[in-house]
């Protein structure tokens, strides 16, 4: 059926595939909220330095 480098190949690819698809999740749950979240909380900081530069000038 499967020689042995074949069974080991097999192996790697399908190391591959899970580590990519958990990094994929892991991305989508965690990494892309968390940048979304932090850039919208920096614009809001901006905005309120402008608001605050406009009102003392």
């Amino acid at each position: 059926m499967f020689e042995f480098d074949q069974y080991l190949g097999f192996l790697a690819f399908l190391t591959i595939l899970t580590i990519g698809f958990w990094l994929m999740i892991f991305l989508l749950t965690f990494a892309i909220p968390y940048w979304i979240g932090g850039s919208i909380i920096e614009k809001l900081k901006e905005m309120r330095e402008a608001k605050k530069a406009k009102k003392q000038a």
